[in-house]
């Protein structure tokens, strides 16, 4: 039977929003946007917060002053501050009304004056006594908190204990004075004074005694945890009388209850379930009904020899007394427990204490990230779908099965920012394929673009229908980023890919893809996939954790974060542009980030890691030292537009070194994003596919493209703008695109690029192909570097021609044993680049060596 319109369910059904109607004016909209970009002010501000704690600081500082001088000048204040001479209401009469009241000239003699007078007198005099300091130390306890965000003491337990010694110290002092007259009656205030005559005249003097010791031992039980155990006299043994032999010798169990889970009892209803019983095992095996019952007699568990087992009755034979030895119970001294530390540990550990943990960001410790406010917010982040387009797609879908003698159970929508899905379940007995066979007949009766039918869908037993929505809502990247979600990342490079058919905000983790295909036909989404990734990773990584390589064959797609150069990219030595245009130097940058890879690989394997977050943890920690060629290593992330220009330009010379980079390079924080719009099998070949798991597809024009990306269809059956497919192993999501335009990748690097940055881009290491060209520098012997010739006689004792030996025996940047190394092979010490292999020595030993640098020398 069809299903009926009442038994659709479907999740949100939203209006659309009023601010977005046609008739909102142009001059309430500039009014909406000044009001954005004024400053907040409230109590989640950071500024309120400090002003809260700047007044509670000046407040402490001024009570302590009061009541410090209180102290000295209370008698002379006397006449002023009391209710029968007007009290507060002195404080602002002038001096003829004082005058005329009968007050003596000068006034008051309090340091701060006739507030002062009078505040000091209410709480000292009229209240607490010399207990109202505890003001003074409660009001800037909370102050400091606030301002400075550091916690001296709790303020929640500093109100609490303040609050107590405030009565404690008032009541205490006060009976003090009932024997001591002399002391001045503001000691203890009128709450001590008052408070002490009631009491004395209730429990009398002992009692008032016995309360206050009473509230001082109470505070230290609460705040110490005293104990008022008496010691106890040491006794040599112990003779327990004898023991009949039908009494069963048992000790005390103190052991915890065991939980045991009684089996559910069949039912009907099937509506009762297993209940847990606690109970107390039994220690002994159960007796015959023959058997006769004895009575187990509890001993103290200090009878620790006593045997733990049941005695059956036997015939009474004369038995000698039962000893047993008294242990005494006395406190074991637990020794002390140290850690051992290694000699590396013990020198990092000295080496923080004196300079604190490295920071890779002090150099820019001024560096501020980019914030919201440089995106479009473009209007409301809801999803607002028709009703009536719901039910109307709903009755298509179930109709058109009807045709074809499919029926259903039951149907359900989500509702997407791009889609909607229709969950179907397919009655008893009715074959998948049947459905999937009938996507064009869906598409036909629901006159839609892009219907794409998931059977079954993963882990549900359901068949999916997706739908496009008439009125598809767009992804701002600003809401994207604007989330919860993303500010409480862990990632360690988060890219905002988009939201979800459920309209949930996607984020993944580039490090553990570890490296992205991006495929796509033109018009699809897929440079503007490009920058949301750029941009995502701008908004959470510091200049010097991350660096970009950006390889832009069609010259006009990156070329904004040309403004962050100093701040985020790579390049080779030498060059003029940081976005690389050229192919000959695209193939030349591959080969050196393999050795930039090489590198990093000498470097963690002299570290003793496995990869780049252990290794930077190490770092950090200063157990790595710098001396040895260690430095902090940041993300590399290489950048592809267009990687079909390069494939068919350059072929093997480009994959090779991208298959090397795709194989290798995840440990050490080299990660790729190869973009193409000709997603075919002589672009995206079988060894790229086998190191690329992640692949993110738009909308492309076959079933076979899609499967050269996706392996397996789906791809082509989405509507462009931004709608993709982020396949992640086993995993196929359809995600909506974050819109990231081209005025906001302009501010962002704009603001990023007029901040202070780094004195020249990230230099990678140099590079010589093998026909010789490259960035080799060309070698002057009246300019060789003043290491050349310790730098020869190394190799030539090693035999071994390769930069990172020149770096960690020499103590020299990577750069600057790069240019000796081409020194050396111009010099003809050594051979030419062979890839990842060391250079070969020419000399064979050190006297060759030595009689060829002599030679030369001679001629300069």
């Amino acid at each position: 039977m069809p299903i009926k319109g009442n038994q659709f369910k479907a999740n949100t059904f939203r209006d659309k929003n009023a601010d977005n109607a046609s008739g909102r004016s142009a001059s309430n909209r500039q009014q909406q946007e000044k009001r954005e970009y004024l400053p907040r002010f409230d109590l989640q501000d950071g500024r309120a917060v400090k002003i809260i704690g700047l007044f509670f600081v000046i407040l402490s500082l001024y009570f302590l002053i009061a009541f410090t001088s209180y102290l000295f000048t209370w008698q002379d204040d006397q006449s002023y501050v009391i209710d029968a001479n007007g009290g507060w209401s002195n404080l602002f009469k002038t001096a003829e009304e004082l005058k005329n009241s009968g007050v003596t000239i000068p006034v008051v003699q309090n340091w701060l004056g006739k507030f002062g007078a009078l505040l000091s007198h209410q709480f000292i005099y009229e209240w607490f006594g010399i207990a109202s300091f505890l003001f003074v130390l409660a009001f800037f306890i909370i102050g400091y908190r606030l301002l400075f965000k550091v916690k001296i003491l709790s303020i929640s337990k500093t109100l609490a204990y303040s609050f107590f010694f405030l009565l404690f110290i008032s009541l205490t002092l006060g009976f003090v004075h009932a024997f001591w007259s002399e002391s001045p009656h503001y000691i203890e205030g009128e709450f001590g004074y008052w408070s002490n005559r009631l009491l004395n005249a209730q429990i009398g003097s002992a009692g008032v005694a016995g309360l206050i010791a009473f509230a001082g031992l109470t505070i230290l039980i609460i705040a110490y945890n005293i104990d008022f155990k008496l010691p106890e006299r040491k006794r040599e043994e112990h003779i327990e009388p004898d023991i009949p032999e039908n009494i069963e010798v048992v000790r005390e169990n103190r052991s915890e209850p065991v939980e045991f889970s009684l089996p559910n009892k069949p039912n009907v209803n099937n509506e009762r379930r297993a209940q847990n019983v606690t109970l107390r095992p039994n220690r002994f095996e159960e007796k015959e009904e023959e058997e006769e019952v004895v009575a187990p007699v509890v001993l103290s568990p200090l009878a620790t020899n006593l045997p733990i087992t049941p005695v059956a009755p036997v015939t009474p034979v004369a038995t000698p007394p039962l000893v047993v030895e008294q242990v005494a119970e006395e406190e074991k001294v637990e020794p002390a427990f140290t850690v051992a530390k290694s000699e590396e540990e013990i020198k990092s550990d000295d080496l923080i204490e004196q300079f604190g943990k490295y920071d890779p960001t002090l150099d820019l410790s001024g560096y501020k990230k980019p914030h919201l406010d440089l995106l479009e917010n473009y209007g409301s982040s809801k999803i607002s779908v028709n009703a009536e387009e719901l039910e109307a797609n709903k009755n298509k879908i179930v109709e058109t099965l009807n045709h074809y003698n499919i029926e259903i159970d039951k149907i359900k929508a989500t509702i997407g920012p791009t889609v909607t899905l229709y969950e179907i379940i397919p009655a008893p007995g009715v074959r998948i394929s049947k459905i999937k066979n009938l996507e064009d007949d869906i598409a036909l009766s629901l006159a839609a673009l892009g219907i794409r039918i998931i059977a079954p869908m993963p882990g549900k037993g359901t068949i999916g229908i997706e739908v496009p929505n008439q009125h598809p809502e767009m992804v701002a990247m600003r809401s994207v980023l604007g989330t919860e979600k993303w500010s409480q990342t862990t990632m360690d490079l988060p890219i905002a890919l988009g939201k979800t058919i459920s309209n949930e905000v996607y984020i993944a983790d580039l490090a553990k893809m570890p490296h992205l295909l991006v495929a796509g036909a033109t018009g699809q989404g897929k440079s503007v996939g490009i920058n949301a990734i750029l941009v995502s990773l701008l908004y959470s990584k510091h200049p010097a954790e991350l660096k970009f390589v950006l390889v832009d064959p069609k010259k006009v797609e990156l070329t904004l974060f040309n403004k962050i150069e100093r701040h985020f990219l790579a390049k080779l030595p030498g060059e003029a542009d940081a976005i690389i245009t050229d192919t000959k130097k695209v193939i030349n940058t591959l080969n050196s980030l393999c050795i930039e890879m090489d590198q990093r690989y000498d470097l963690l394997k002299d570290a003793q890691v496995r990869n780049l977050r252990e290794y930077n943890d190490k770092f950090i920690k200063r157990k790595l030292n710098p001396n040895n060629g260690h430095r902090f290593l940041p993300f590399i992330v290489l950048v592809v537009d267009e990687f079909a220009d390069l494939m068919m330009t350059a072929g093997k010379e480009v994959e090779t070194p991208i298959a090397r980079l795709a194989q290798l390079a995840r440990a050490i924080g080299i990660h790729l994003v190869l973009a193409t719009q000709r997603p075919s099998v002589n672009i995206i070949t079988g060894t790229i596919k086998a190191n690329f798991p992640a692949r993110l597809a738009f909308r492309v024009l076959s079933k076979i493209d899609s499967r050269t990306i996706l392996d397996s269809g789906g791809a082509d059956q989405l509507i462009g703008r931004g709608d993709m497919l982020l396949a992640t192993g086993s995993d196929l999501i359809r995600l909506q695109c974050a819109f990231v335009d081209t005025p906001e990748v302009d501010r962002i690097s704009d603001y990023i690029g007029n901040q202070r940055g780094y004195s020249e881009a990230y230099q990678l290491p140099e590079y010589v192909d093998e026909n010789g060209e490259g960035t080799k520098m060309d070698f002057d012997p009246n300019e060789r570097d003043k290491f050349f010739e310790e730098a020869a006689r190394l190799i030539v004792m090693h035999q071994q021609g390769s930069t990172s030996l020149i770096q960690r025996k020499l103590k020299l940047g990577y750069n600057r044993a790069g240019r000796i190394i081409d020194q050396l092979e111009a010099a003809g010490i050594v051979g030419p680049f062979e890839g990842s292999k060391a250079r070969e020595v020419l000399y064979p030993d050190e006297y060759s060596l030595e009689q060829f640098l002599n030679g030369m020398n001679d001629k300069d």
